[in-house]
């Protein structure tokens, strides 16, 4: 007796179709539209195909490479997908740095989202637990790894937080269940995928004003093209990408950053920022002089949050200048300062003033009280 084939479902007949026009070989694959890309991406934020096929689908399009209608279709069923809460703030910055992490030099972005809020600006960083392929540092190891915190599932405490304290961190656990569910998926793939390029394009936290801004990065050429198109899709106001050190958004201080920024109604800016060309020589040494320190540092959890502590306590310690030159070149690109030098320096007073490292504490209690 012959068995017959189980009748396919229709998602799955769907996604069959999509990856029988990608995944053709280099001369007879053929592009999707925005909306087969969105409803593909859809069918496996959902869990509506088989893993395999999940992964083939997404390895097929980095490798055929994404279109522009594609990868608009693929951030909008992220976007979809994703948790989203009001707060009532007139406006709020999100640093998203590669969700992938960092892992050669000491880098200190998750001690930068309370300077920039002291500074005048409520700010949030957005991360995970590191994701595959490098498997580095984020924001969320260092919750996890240094203080033993692991954020809640839901993101209304932490958005109560911010809109009380002016800064806070979110985890993709919180914002994109669906997204952090495909993680053993992502892990078996090994590669980057268009995931990777517009997880952190989510806007979880949006301003009553609609004044949402994000600081984010890109690592290899040509991928700040998908995420400015992506950013006039957004609910951001303002979006700025660069290729800062390893994938972070710590723009200028290893070599000339090229930074983007995207604002709702205008042209996209391109700016070349060093912080040595755009500095006072005496300001621009101490930064050279703490990174070339930092240089030869292991970068793990134990090295940056102690450096980092050191830092928010009373400006101490090499991190302190690195700490300064992120907070103060972000606040400048949103228009905080009339300069760099000012952004610099006002940094650099809040970091003396103890004033973060009391901020941080707090925080910390409050998410351990509710974890």
């Amino acid at each position: 007796m012959t068995l017959s084939k189980p009748k396919e479902t229709d998602a799955e007949s769907r996604m069959q179709e999509y990856v029988g026009k990608i995944a053709s070989g280099p001369h007879l694959s053929k592009d999707l539209t925005e909306s087969e890309a969105e409803d593909a991406l859809e069918l496996i934020l959902n869990g509506n195909v088989s893993p395999i096929r999940s992964a083939v689908f997404l390895i097929a399009s980095r490798m055929k490479l994404e279109t522009p209608e594609e990868n608009i279709g693929f951030w909008r069923a992220l976007n979809k997908s994703s948790v989203k809460r009001k707060i009532s703030l007139d406006r709020a910055l999100q640093i998203a740095d590669a969700f992938d992490g960092f892992e050669r030099v000491p880098y200190f972005g998750f001690y930068v989202v309370p300077v920039i809020a002291a500074l005048g600006l409520p700010c949030y960083g957005h991360s995970t637990l590191a994701m595959p392929p490098k498997r580095g540092i984020t924001f969320s190891e260092i919750l996890n790894g240094y203080y033993g915190l692991k954020l809640g599932s839901s993101i209304e405490a932490c958005a109560w937080f911010l809109e009380e304290e002016g800064f806070c961190y979110l985890d993709l656990s919180q914002t994109h269940p669906k997204l952090e569910s495909l993680r053993e998926l992502r892990s078996e793939m090994v590669k980057r995928s268009t995931l990777a390029t517009f997880e952190k394009m989510l806007c979880p936290l949006e301003t009553e004003s609609g004044e949402n801004y994000l600081a984010t990065t890109y690592f290899h050429r040509g991928y700040e093209i998908p995420m400015a198109a992506a950013a006039k899709e957004s609910p951001f106001q303002t979006v700025v990408i660069g290729n800062g050190m390893e994938g972070t958004s710590l723009y200028g201080v290893h070599k000339t950053a090229k930074v983007f920024r995207a604002t709702q109604g205008k042209e996209l800016e391109e700016i070349k920022l060093e912080a040595i060309s755009v500095l006072p020589e005496k300001l621009s040494k101490e930064i050279q002089d703490s990174f070339l320190t930092l240089k030869g540092r292991t970068s793990d959890v134990e090295t940056i949050a102690t450096l980092g502590l050191s830092a928010l306590e009373d400006a101490s310690g090499p991190a302190a200048a690195m700490i300064a030159w992120q907070a103060g070149s972000i606040g400048k690109l949103f228009g905080l300062f009339s300069d760099w030098e000012e952004g610099y320096v006002a940094a650099k007073d809040i970091l003396a003033s103890g004033r973060c490292m009391k901020s941080l504490t707090r925080f910390i209690d409050f998410a351990k009280d509710r974890s």
